[in-house]
């Protein structure tokens, strides 16, 4: 999860594809001959179990060996792709790089490899035996994707797979918001674990909802603290996030890692399928402070509940950089796929006026920019907006793409402020 400050099931893919999406070859990390590549792909940034992924642009020959590390016993290494499996003898001790076998390569896009180990005369084997998969031949050539190293504790990053966001430029025509609402929706099957769905970003938090385990689920609202800092102890108490009020039920505390400030979630078992609403505003204070609150509601109960009122000293502001995000915060979920729509998008500003936001631009974090990963998607479906990330899908969105929905045919969003609690 990214607390503060991501398919291969075919139905879900056809669903969420837009017909006219904009598509774009990744960053290459690999050399471009295709005879003479021999590109390293490590199993600590793109492994799962026993299935290491990586994608391909090019068809043709593809020589497969594995790097191992010395085991007291002899073991058979199976290594299968496409069907196909080759297998190999490693006599006891030994450490070196052995050829598997070769493959040709005709469908491009991402590839999985499975590597099954068997120990003779024992049971299992240390994950520490295979550090990689050494590619060469014409299916090498440029550009790939794949982790090449943990530079930047890419390991990490990687194995989240790519964080994306839907971006909603303000018309110039609005100065002060101080409203922004969205509605979220996560078709079946999509709310994997460690999934945060986040509806309403703005430049000094954000407002949504997570997979936190198959037990629990949240609506989480985090601000952050205008000093610089991963460790919430280290915030002086004048630049600290306050609580000024929360909803039945909320657990309201502190966070770090990712940036610090106020930390406020309520644990509820949102349902994937149905559609729920967020609402964030912004209140500028005389004395340099801004106070921000979120409310959420669940189709479930029929009206708002109050998540908290968090109080950011140091700041007078109205609600800017609005943004909405998809991401993974489980690593051992990374090979997963999840989605979610984003619609119905309205701003209202410090006098009431309301103004539907229409547009947005498809972004990715750096494991996406890098060309690390690009299982990724966004853009628009039907009246609505969507976001798609993990599980290696083949075909993916050009970031910094636009992308435009039908303007709502009511004047204001379908709620009334004097129902909030």
């Amino acid at each position: 999860m990214r607390c503060c400050f991501l398919i291969i099931a075919a139905i879900t893919a056809l669903l969420l594809l837009p017909r006219d999406a904009a598509f774009a070859q990744p960053q290459p990390h690999a050399a471009a001959s295709a005879e003479d590549t021999t590109v390293t792909i490590p199993l600590g940034g793109n492994a799962w179990g026993d299935t290491v992924w990586f994608r391909l642009s090019h068809p043709g020959k593809l020589d497969i060996a594995v790097k191992t590390t010395p085991t007291d016993t002899p073991a058979d290494i199976g290594v299968t792709l496409g069907g196909l499996k080759h297998t190999l003898h490693l006599p006891a001790h030994t450490d070196r790089t052995t050829n598997t076998g070769h493959w040709l390569i005709r469908d491009t896009g991402y590839q999985h490899v499975i590597v099954d180990i068997n120990r003779r005369g024992a049971e299992g084997l240390t994950p520490q035996a295979i550090q990689s998969l050494i590619l060469s031949g014409p299916a090498t050539a440029a550009p790939m994707s794949y982790v090449p190293n943990d530079e930047g504790n890419f390991f990490y990053w990687g194995r989240r797979g790519p964080s994306v966001h839907l971006n909603y430029p303000v018309p110039d025509t609005t100065e002060k918001v101080a409203w922004f609402y969205n509605e979220v929706t996560v078709p079946a099957d999509q709310d994997r674990v460690g999934s945060y769905f986040m509806a309403d970003g703005f430049s000094a938090g954000y407002f949504g909802m997570q997979v936190n385990s198959s037990a629990e689920r949240r609506i989480l609202f985090s601000v952050w603290s205008p000093f610089t800092t991963d460790d919430p102890r280290a915030i002086p108490d004048s630049l600290r996030i306050v609580l000024i009020r929360k909803g039945d039920s909320v657990h309201a505390g502190t966070f770090g890692d990712e940036g610090a400030g106020g930390q406020s979630y309520l644990v509820y078992p949102w349902i994937a399928g149905n559609t729920y609403r967020f609402l964030l505003h912004a209140e500028p204070q005389a004395d340099n402070h801004t106070r921000f609150t979120a409310w959420f509601y669940p189709p479930e109960k029929g009206h708002w509940l109050l998540i908290a009122c968090w109080d950011r000293p140091a700041t007078h502001t109205w609600l800017t950089h609005l943004h909405s995000f998809l991401e993974n915060f489980e690593p051992e979920q990374g090979d997963l796929d999840r989605s979610a729509y984003y619609g119905n998008q309205w701003i209202g500003d410090s006098t009431g006026h309301w103004t539907p936001l229409t547009r947005a631009r498809f972004t990715g974090d750096n494991t996406a920019r890098k060309g690390y990963r690009n299982d990724y998607q966004g853009g628009l479906q039907g009246d609505r907006f969507f976001l798609h990330n993990g599980g290696f899908f083949d075909t993916y969105t050009s970031l910094d793409s636009w992308f435009e929905r039908p303007a709502a045919q009511q004047t204001s969003p379908p709620f009334n402020i004097d129902d909030l609690p």
